[in-house]
């Protein structure tokens, strides 16, 4: 998905924005031997996933020498990789051929919307296969998809990682509200600990800071009014939200030299101990569980949702949330075999992830996994979301992507005024 660091893209992939015609979609030319290329009621449960993702690959052969060794049986598990670069256009050409797999990556939502309204993806509402769906995980899927046409194969909230004992050492308490990570950054850096870790070179980790506020002020549909044309973020209250980071780096909270901070500096800044907080998606746990780089202790760190902020109308157990890359199912995958399939995946894949990979997905796990602290702490934050929301970028433009990206540690560094930096994002959402 758009707007993550290069190196977890091998569990994060990130969609190529692809165009499709109606014509491209509905004409049908006959199978082929592309990748993937079987029609849905072949002999095989055919599946065409991306070579920077072997979770998928891994688990699902699993799921077929065991939990699901009965379907596979009745129809054989046939994986496809090809590499990720090359998926829209390969499944732009298989469903002109009228031939996409039972199962494929669908890491670009305007793709797999423009496929599903040409009646070529299984819509999951209703299905048994939804009944194991996590609630946060459909919720970011509709927000994602408009539809839930897709199974969250990985899911990840995000929100502020901590150092306990640095906490513990300034007598700092866990955040509550806005106000309270203020005060408790104005702490620790009168203790000269470095209160935030982050990366100004990829700028995400900081526009991320100016969404949490938008949505914690104005309500988890923030963004939503400013795509809908009820609102702009030039507004005051939008402007706010930039003005609240933009305050951050101007006491130097995100230390020196923040803009050329690359992504793994910023993780490893933290897991050092030379950072107190770290805004960072799920997908870090495996870092954390890596002695080898974390420093500090897998023991040692801490994890709170995005402060509230005071008088607002968002809620922090509102997290934002992505499914990585999930898969769609091909709306021929319809025959008794292909469904039993499907349920089996449904009902067995977030043990499997789990267990196997230590990766939380959007299904319920359905059986005792032991796992870590801190995956225990994001599994039940998962668990009690009703709703989820969305990164500042996610609903916009390429274009509206580059701008917010490139302009946030100028934001924070001085170099653009906050209304400066939102007048530019609503250019580019005016230009689209």
């Amino acid at each position: 998905m758009a707007g993550y660091p290069r190196s977890i893209r091998r569990a994060m992939s990130l969609p190529a924005v692809v165009g499709v015609t109606a014509l491209a979609l509905t004409a049908c030319s006959g199978g082929g031997d592309d990748a993937g290329g079987d029609s849905g009621g072949g002999s095989e449960f055919s599946v065409l996933s991306v070579n920077e993702n072997t979770t998928v690959s891994a688990v699902l052969e699993a799921l077929a020498a065991d939990q699901c060794a009965t379907q596979n049986e009745a129809m054989p598990l046939a994986v496809e990789n090809l590499p990720q670069a090359q998926l829209g256009q390969q499944l732009q050409l298989l469903a002109g051929q009228d031939a996409l797999p039972m199962m494929f990556g669908a890491d670009n939502p305007t793709l797999t919307k423009e496929l599903a309204e040409a009646g070529q993806v299984l819509d999951l509402e209703g299905t048994g296969a939804a009944d194991n769906f996590e609630p946060a995980a459909v919720a970011t899927i509709e927000n994602l998809y408009d539809g839930l046409w897709v199974l969250p194969t990985e899911f990840n909230i995000e929100g502020i990682w901590y150092n306990e004992q640095v906490f513990a050492d300034n007598g700092v308490e866990v955040p509550a509200t806005w106000d309270d990570l203020v005060a408790a950054a104005e702490t620790l850096s009168a203790a000269g600990v470095q209160p935030f870790s982050a990366s100004g070179e990829q700028g995400w980790p900081l526009t991320r800071l100016i969404s949490g506020y938008l949505y914690r002020d104005l309500g988890p549909e923030a963004l939503q009014a400013v795509v809908d044309g009820d609102a702009k973020l030039t507004d005051p209250e939008y402007v706010a939200g930039a003005q609240a980071v933009a305050d951050l780096g101007a006491e130097g909270w995100f230390g020196q030299g923040v803009g050329s901070i690359d992504y793994d500096t910023a993780l490893n800044t933290f897991l050092t101990g030379d950072a107190a907080m770290l805004y960072m998606g799920s997908w870090a746990l495996s870092n954390f569980a890596n002695p080898e780089q974390n420093q500090i202790g897998e023991d040692n760190i801490g994890f709170m949702p995005f402060p509230d902020v005071e008088g607002g109308s968002g809620s922090a157990d509102q997290y934002p949330a992505n499914v990585g890359l999930p898969f769609a199912v091909s709306a021929k995958a319809t025959s008794d075999d292909a469904q039993a399939w499907l349920d089996c995946i449904a009902e067995n894949y977030g043990t499997q992830a789990l267990t196997e990979a230590n990766q939380i997905t959007g299904f319920t796990v359905n059986e005792e996994v032991e796992v870590g602290e801190l995956t225990a702490t994001v599994q039940e934050a998962i668990a009690a979301t009703e709703q989820s929301v969305l990164w500042l970028e996610a609903p916009f433009s390429p274009q509206f992507q580059t701008v917010s990206t490139t302009n946030a540690a100028p934001l924070v560094t001085g170099g653009v005024t906050p209304e400066d930096f939102m007048s530019q994002l609503q250019a580019a959402i005016d230009a689209a």
